[in-house]
């Protein structure tokens, strides 16, 4: 275990670690780039969600905005998740 992760606290304050990927998103109207910070929690919520990633550009804002995300028991799980869900639907800016 990392040594950031022996700091004392409680779980109710979700103390995490952040890191940071961008992605950039080909459209037919121009690329955009996706930004997606990944939490690592120390007390994860649920033991099998212990990284959680999230886009900072929602995606479908036209008919139902949508912020891609996802869960994992691994970075890499938790960040293939985000991904599709950054590919699911089109960036539609307002």
């Amino acid at each position: 275990m990392a040594e950031w992760t022996y700091v004392d606290t409680e779980a109710a304050e979700a103390f995490c670690h952040l890191q940071y990927f961008a992605i950039k998103k080909h459209q037919a109207d121009g690329d955009v780039d996706f930004v997606i910070t990944v939490r690592e929690y120390v007390n994860p919520p649920d033991p099998a969600m212990k990284f959680f990633a999230q886009a900072d550009k929602q995606t479908n804002q036209r008919t139902a905005p949508f912020t891609p995300v996802g869960w994992g028991q691994s970075m890499s799980s938790a960040l293939h998740e985000c991904v599709k869900s950054i590919r699911r639907f089109p960036y539609e800016p307002k």
